[in-house]
């Protein structure tokens, strides 16, 4: 996994100097939503410790560096890995003082990390914010809930509402990082909440590792319909919007409020990985083809207009050209309004790490494409209905002569984008204008106001 760094660190010659910077600490995320968060309450810490923090300072000049790392699949700890060399690099030339590592690679491979990256001060577990406070001289203020110096533009936020997973996936290393679900009270996510929209916060974007398993430790059933209905109760939120639900278990009482409540947007990211049911069985998933299906039809009768998202794992051990095939139909016909599909990559210490990786590379890169070129014509079609009709949008940001908003049915990053050219058009960014679609590509819309 990080063999590599190794001889990177060894060949790498420098005359240690110390800087004669005012301390300044440089957060640095990789990785998830999750993640993001996790750094905003960090700095939402230092800040109350009266540090000087910054996040992902663009001069790059902070002299205490501190990197939130990913270590769910291979690209991901590249980069994390790469990331710590940098800045380890900049260490030795004098140019920083201090680099500390946290975050889900730190938690999973700390002993080879301390090994082979000596020159790190010191690594920290997804679990050790107080001890990474205690070596920034700051200290752990457990009355700051909800204080977070948020990095996301000012008018949407991330509300991680759980932490850890208790679900059995063979592929997935995140509870070995991030441990089993501990579900945060509904009283305080609303103290939370209610400060972010204080804040000017206009968008909540809800993250779990898994939404539908929330409130099972603490308040002995599924409580996230029963959350929602107390969020959509603060002044100052218009959007709330769902990711990361799971589908065995999903509670149904969810689609209700979903149906009812005009602030949670008619919008569901569910990952279903698969629907051949050897490939779910070996997955561990917990359902079938046919239940799958079943649940995306309850979907679309309780909310018709609801918009989903999902995430497709291809080359998964044992995924004979018949089971992906299957896929590829089902994808066909369920015709998801937004969808990715990633090439499966063996983790280790996971249960699928004890089966052979048997598809080829270039076989999985293959099937990635498939799955995306078809679902391209599919958001096409879809986007070419959109034309002529008139829709809520958040605005997002100016590019050079665009400006860039969503609907209720995107989110931010890796969804659709509405485009209204500037030139013509003047709105504000972090509001809600209504416009009307006049052209649409696969992934872009292209609006005037109205």
């Amino acid at each position: 996994m990080i063999t590599f760094a190794k001889n990177i660190i060894q060949n790498t010659k420098f005359v240690r100097t110390k800087t004669k910077k005012e301390n300044k600490i440089n957060v640095v995320t990789l990785g998830c939503s999750k993640n993001v968060y996790d750094s905003e309450v960090l700095m939402g810490q230092l800040k109350a410790n009266n540090k000087n923090v910054v996040h992902e300072d663009e001069n790059d000049d902070g002299n205490i560096v501190v990197i939130n790392t990913c270590g769910f699949i291979g690209d991901a700890k590249e980069e994390s890995i790469n990331t710590i060399l940098h800045y380890v690099n900049k260490k030795e030339l004098g140019e920083v003082d201090r680099v500390y590592v946290s975050g889900c690679l730190s938690e999973r491979y700390k002993p080879d990390l301390q090994k082979e990256i000596p020159n790190v001060d010191e690594y920290f577990g997804t679990h050790d914010l107080p001890n990474l406070l205690k070596v920034l001289d700051a200290d752990y203020k457990h009355e700051l809930i909800g204080e977070r110096l948020t990095t996301t533009p000012t008018h949407y936020a991330y509300l991680k509402i759980a932490e850890g997973c208790d679900r059995p996936c063979s592929f997935c290393a995140i509870p070995l990082m991030r441990g089993g679900n501990v579900s945060t009270p509904i009283e305080n996510l609303v103290i939370e909440a209610t400060k972010l929209a204080k804040k000017g916060i206009k968008e909540l974007i809800l993250i779990a590792q898994d939404l539908t398993y929330y409130g099972l430790d603490i308040y002995k059933k599924r409580a996230l319909a029963d959350l929602l209905k107390e969020l959509v109760k603060i002044d100052g939120i218009e959007w709330i919007r769902l990711h990361y639900a799971f589908p065995t278990g999903f509670p149904l009482d969810v689609l209700e409020v979903i149906h009812n409540e005009s602030k949670v947007c008619n919008y569901l990211d569910i990952p279903l990985q698969h629907i051949n049911d050897d490939i779910l069985k070996s997955m561990r998933r917990g359902t079938s083809h046919e239940k799958t299906t079943n649940l995306i039809a309850e979907f679309r009768k309780a909310v018709p207009d609801m918009a989903i998202r999902t995430t497709l794992i291809v080359g998964y051990p044992g995924e004979t050209e018949e089971a992906f095939q299957e896929l590829k139909d089902w994808v066909q016909e369920m015709r998801f309004e937004r969808l990715g599909a990633f090439a499966y990559s063996h983790e280790e210490n996971t249960h699928a790490a004890n089966l052979e990786d048997d598809v080829p590379e270039e076989v999985k890169q293959q099937r990635v494409n498939d799955i995306m070129e078809l679902q391209s014509q599919i958001s096409w079609d879809l986007n070419q209905e959109k034309i002529g009709k008139t829709f809520k949008v958040i605005i997002d940001r100016k590019d050079g002569n665009l400006f860039v908003g969503r609907t209720e049915f995107d989110s931010p990053d890796v969804d659709n984008e509405v485009l209204i050219d500037a030139t013509k058009h003047y709105v504000q960014v972090g509001k809600f204008v209504n416009v009307k679609i006049t052209e649409a590509t696969e992934f872009d819309l292209y609006a005037e106001p109205v």
